[in-house]
């Protein structure tokens, strides 16, 4: 059994070829629960009228990508679950393919990472990788589709747009935070839930058979946002998953690389967070 998870937010212009893309599959035992983060456009009306078999969860307010995927976790039946984006198409056999691939998978496999593509054709991301430094990239991030691409292998970690997570994994995974730390609203969470997967032994694979089409960005978040989460995400995710004293050893080579981040960010929100909940 296979639970999928979509979180929506102002996301009717996506989420229909999201879900037919989900439906026209030819796979039939899933599950597909999406949750709405306060959207004001005609999203929850969409679904309800015409996906009246989406266990749909609407909240009130926008509480933000990570919370929300939690909150489809937390009543999914599936012994592996997908989060997908609202602006994610899959290929046709997309579900089956990965599944098959799953089922042949040792237990030591938590995370499975489809070949993510962009509307154009180039990569969107194979997996992530992280640096020395604990920058964490897309692996093949906007470069052309090619053979090297096309050879299954284990990477670090997943991106959540389009990933396939064993549930059991989850759950070993999960802490007062969630399974994803709902405290970073979002950005750099599959990043974390891969390292904290990483620090248990477990592995992620990449299967490139599998491929889907990711628009990016669908909640047309500020950059001037995103950069402050980025920054405040990763600091986020290296204390709360680097050895304290590698922290220390690093500290010097972190500042040079994030000053110049974060006086940006003083100065564009002149000293004061970002209210999350208006994103």
């Amino acid at each position: 059994m296979l639970s999928i998870i979509i979180v929506t937010f102002n996301s009717a212009r996506f989420i229909k070829t999201c879900l037919e893309s989900v439906f026209n599959q030819g796979y039939k035992e899933f599950e597909t629960i999406v949750i709405d983060n306060g959207s004001a456009d005609a999203t929850v009306d969409f679904i309800k009228n015409n996906y009246p078999q989406v266990r749909l969860i609407i909240n009130k307010n926008n509480l933000g990508p990570c919370r929300a995927r939690n909150q489809g976790i937390g009543i999914a039946s599936g012994e592996w679950i997908l989060t997908l984006d609202c602006d994610v198409v899959l290929e046709n056999g997309f579900i089956s393919q990965i599944m098959e691939f799953a089922k042949d998978q040792k237990d030591s496999t938590a995370i499975i990472q489809p070949k993510i593509l962009t509307k154009d054709g180039k990569i969107f991301s194979c997996g992530i990788r992280p640096t020395w430094l604990w920058r964490f990239f897309d692996i093949g991030r906007n470069l052309d589709d090619s053979d090297k691409f096309n050879k299954s292998s284990f990477v670090f970690g997943a991106c959540c747009a389009a990933a396939l997570y064993r549930h059991k994994s989850l759950e070993g995974l999960k802490d007062k935070y969630g399974y994803f730390d709902q405290r970073f609203f979002f950005l750099f969470e599959d990043a974390d839930l891969s390292w904290r997967s990483w620090k248990k032994g477990w592995d992620c694979r990449y299967f490139p058979q599998a491929n889907c089409y990711h628009q990016g960005n669908s909640s047309s978040t500020d950059n001037s946002i995103r950069r402050f989460l980025s920054l405040r995400n990763r600091v986020l995710t290296i204390l709360k998953n680097q050895n304290p004293a590698l922290i220390l050893l690093f500290s010097p080579f972190y500042l040079v690389y994030d000053i110049p981040r974060f006086i940006f960010i003083l100065i564009k929100f002149k000293g004061r967070f970002p209210k999350l909940n208006k994103i």
